[in-house]
């Protein structure tokens, strides 16, 4: 299990800029951006049989291409609908008012499977599907492991490792930076449209990873070297009015508590 990662607070004697009117300073100086949006969640979904045929496939050392079909159709794994279960358990420990009262979900199978397990601790929660919380798309080289894409192409696994995954995009697909695009649109368009509302995402690690840097605003640094985002794990933000800050990253308390 990770660590709850705590970014609510500003370190000792750290120096801030004066903001411009109406804008906000992330610690480290970038400028946070806008959001009325009271509180944000977003969910991992569970685990899912690519990732557990992706694990198997890195244990063995295999370079066969162990899931077939579209990404989009992966589904949970007997694990993945477990943890999808404890977060029922999640949900339902917030006090009245203070849990999320709209949820903005994933189109792909493992993402609506995981909401489905949680909705009965919610069940008069509105629920939206968004095609931008998507998980990376990765063209080509879709449901490639990476030992097989190191067998099967290995001057792409090479610029793959050369760029890193922020700048890398295969053929056909996205980079990280490019998911971070997509967020930067649905998060700005969410602040017009939620206003004061307690917003559940539930979606894909490339998903929060893209969140935290474009919540973290303008002169953000690209995040590198993030803390893994476990399957089943909730990230949080607060918002205060003007700004969302990030409080909790890739909590997994709740799967040994329920």
């Amino acid at each position: 299990m990770s660590a709850p990662h705590r970014d609510d607070q500003d370190e000792p004697g750290s120096a801030t800029p004066a903001a411009l009117p109406g804008q906000d300073h992330h610690r480290g100086g970038a400028l946070l951006p806008q959001s009325t949006v009271a509180a944000l969640w977003a969910v991992r979904h569970g685990q899912s049989t690519a990732n557990v045929a992706f694990a198997e496939a890195e244990r063995t050392g295999s370079a066969d291409l162990p899931v077939t079909g579209r990404d989009s159709d992966v589904p949970l794994s007997a694990l993945g609908r477990a943890q999808a279960r404890t977060l029922t358990g999640w949900l339902a420990d917030h006090a009245p008012g203070t849990g999320p009262d709209l949820v903005v979900c994933s189109p792909y199978a493992r993402a609506r499977q995981t909401w489905e397990a949680m909705a009965a601790a919610a069940p008069d929660v509105p629920v939206l599907v968004d095609e931008r919380l998507r998980d990376r798309e990765m063209g080509v080289f879709e449901l490639y492991p990476p030992g097989a894409l190191a067998a099967r192409a290995p001057d792409e696994a090479a610029r793959r490792a050369l760029l890193g995954e922020w700048s890398y995009r295969p053929p056909g697909g996205e980079a990280l930076a490019d998911v971070a695009l997509r967020i930067r649109d649905f998060t700005t368009e969410l602040t017009g449209a939620a206003a004061g509302r307690r917003v559940l995402l539930v979606a894909h690690d490339a998903v929060v990873i893209a969140l935290r840097y474009v919540l973290a605003g303008i002169g953000a640094p690209v995040p590198h070297d993030l803390p893994p985002v476990p399957n089943a794990s909730v990230t949080h933000w607060r918002g205060d009015g003007h700004h969302l800050r990030l409080a909790h990253w890739g909590q997994t308390d709740h799967l040994t508590r329920h």
